[in-house]
């Protein structure tokens, strides 16, 4: 799936962008300002698609001064084919969201990166996922943990890390996120790249990540993240 485009997945024509476009404007526009807005199609190719979709009646033209305005009509027995349309990316986040929340042992923390977040990939594009779990048992935090980090984990310890009587957490960690991997290829046919890293990693990055760190800070849609925990630095502000 395109998911700079989405309705892509459903018809190569214009009427998917310019029908979420309308879905979602909130108010009356243009043909100019459709044209700005949709993910593809010229002016002229926009202008078209918005008559034999008047034609159609699920959008209404209407003259105000000299500028003919257009609005998706609710009434029309399709209109939710175009609210749905406009939804396919929060619909996606969605069902990422509700499978992490189903895990056994829930991630700590985890985004949407790169392309995907931005909205300029196309069908060919991975969808990278930040995943950060809880510590294995016997897992070590650096010898340089700050002592504001080991007290976090010390407080959230009860409710995070993984204890003994979890068998094969590991292994168990790696089904679920194999199981990701096939859903998100099952609803959008692009594969699924995963940057897995324990708490002590993320907070403690390689200097050789510390790029795509600052990636994922600045371009990422969060997914979910744990109470008790403070995954991001003080100064950072989430993604909603």
């Amino acid at each position: 799936m395109d998911l700079s485009d989405p309705t892509g997945a459903v018809t190569p024509t214009l009427d998917g962008p310019v029908l979420a476009v309308l879905a979602v404007a909130g108010r009356p526009l243009t043909v100019g300002d459709v044209a700005r807005i949709a993910a593809r199609g010229s002016e002229i190719g926009i202008r078209r698609c918005l008559a034999r979709l008047v034609e159609q009646g699920i959008v209404r033209a209407t003259l105000v001064g000299r500028n003919q305005v257009h609005e998706l009509n609710r009434e029309h027995v399709a209109a939710e084919v175009a609210v749905a349309l406009a939804g396919l990316r929060t619909e996606l986040w969605r069902r990422m969201r509700d499978d992490l929340q189903s895990w056994r042992v829930k991630p700590l923390y985890a985004c949407v990166f790169g392309s995907a977040a931005r909205g300029d990939g196309d069908e060919a594009s991975d969808i990278d996922v930040l995943l950060v779990r809880p510590p294995f048992p016997g897992e070590k935090p650096p010898s340089d943990l700050s002592r504001g980090v080991r007290a976090q984990l010390a407080d959230s310890a009860a409710r995070f890390v993984l204890g003994s009587a979890e068998l094969e957490p590991e292994a168990k960690w790696e089904t679920r996120v194999d199981a990701l991997r096939d859903r998100v290829k099952a609803w959008t046919g692009n594969e699924l790249q995963v940057v897995d890293l324990s708490f002590f990693e993320w907070r403690h990055p390689p200097k050789q990540h510390q790029r795509l760190f600052a990636e994922i800070r600045r371009e990422r849609i969060d997914l979910t993240k744990a109470r008790g925990v403070s995954v991001w630095p003080a100064t950072e502000t989430a993604h909603g």
